[in-house]
This record gives structure tokens, sequence and C-alpha cells, in this order.
């Protein structure tokens, strides 16, 4: 599947990307990969705790404008990040047998994508959530034909974001948060009415930064 990515010109960057997350596996361990990823002592201080494995899938959807990316909103009264902008995704439950099938399984239960319409290509890096999880980012594409059902319990919205908006850098906007101590840099994106933050702008910086890679 190709596409032209637009954003100040044309680039053909999706079929690129690609072939560099087809290289990728998910995690053998996923706590200690997102870990890994820290220095030690911030490591340490910001997550003292055994983080718990959770995926997300991030799906890319070719759409006649552009590529987008698929994000919900979260209902307001759940427990875990409640009315926040967020990849379809959860824990990954002893069941699932890994962090593809968790990814798979939640985006059916959250917003109603089956299977046959997702062709999951790779990984991105594992992040370390400050509420506790190890999240494994599972990209894929989104097949012609699918069709949305959000699970009123858990998503108020489901709505896509450009990748065109994602990678123009004047749309993330970084500042700093103590954290139990720490003074950690944050990134957000306001996209019209959403104002993405937390684990799912991190996600997506990484994302953003894997798309101009492969422009290079």
């Amino acid at each position: 599947m190709a596409s032209s990515l637009k954003v100040a010109g044309h680039w053909q960057v999706i079929d690129r990307l690609i072939d560099r997350l087809r290289h990728t596996r998910p995690p053998q361990d996923l706590p200690a990969e997102a870990l890994a990823r820290l220095p030690t002592g911030i490591a340490r201080q910001l997550f003292p705790e055994p983080l718990i494995a959770a995926a997300v899938l991030v799906g890319l959807v070719d759409r006649p404008t552009g590529w987008e990316v698929l994000l919900t909103r979260r209902t307001d009264h759940l427990r875990d990040h409640p009315g926040q902008i967020s990849f379809p995704g959860g824990r990954v439950e002893a069941a699932d047998g890994g962090t593809v099938a968790a990814a798979l399984r939640e985006a059916r239960e959250e917003v109603g994508i089956a299977a046959a319409f997702i062709d999951v290509v790779g990984h991105l890096p594992p992040h370390a959530v400050i509420t506790g999880f190890a999240v494994s980012p599972v990209v894929a594409l989104l097949r012609p034909g699918f069709s949305l059902l959000a699970d009123p319990v858990e998503v108020a919205e489901i709505f896509a974001l450009p990748l065109s908006y994602l990678r123009d850098p004047a749309h993330l906007v970084w500042s700093e948060r103590t954290v139990r101590g720490l003074t950690v840099p944050v990134c957000a994106i306001q996209y019209g009415p959403h104002q993405i933050w937390g684990a799912t702008a991190h996600i997506l910086n990484t994302l953003r930064e894997a798309l101009n890679e492969a422009d290079q």
C-alpha cells in the first residue's frame, strides 16, 4: 500500500517506514525494555514499582487527503486516564499471548475494527508511563472497508490525526513537569478541540521521528 504524505510538498515515506518497521519485533520483556530507554537512576525514581504490560494499536489509514492515525477520546468515568486522548489499547492479558494479540483485541473491543482489516507492520519503541504501565505501540495499516463502533463504556469519541499535521514541528509543544521529585520533558499536540498529551503525545512523537528518519 503506497500513498503520498503531503506536508510542505509531496513526500512518499509510508512505504519506507513500513520497510523499516517490518524488521522490528515485539518486546521480549516489555517492562524491562521500556525502562531501559531511561537513565537507570531516573527509571528507579520514577518507577519504583513493577510496570504493567500494555499494548496500543497505532492504526494508519490511507485517505484521499493523505495518511491519518486513528485516536480515541476516553470516557470521563474510567479509572485509568479518564477523558484523555489515546490509542485503542490496554493491558496485556494472560490469554492474549503477547502485545500484538492484545492490541488487536483492544482495537476490536474499543473501536470495533475486526482483525481481518488490520495489517500489523511492526513496533515502535516501548514507553514507560508514569501511571505504572509499560506500553508497546503496535503499528498497523487499516485495510479499506473497516468499520468503527465505539464501546460506549470506554470510548467517547473516535477521530483521526493527519500525519501531515503531526509532522509539522510547530504543532508539537514541549514543556517540563515535575514528577516524583524529577523534572522531566513532556510534549503536547493541540489538534482542533483535542489536546493530546502524556504517553499518547510521546508515542506520536516517536512515530513522527520514525517518519522523518524514513524520509532521509
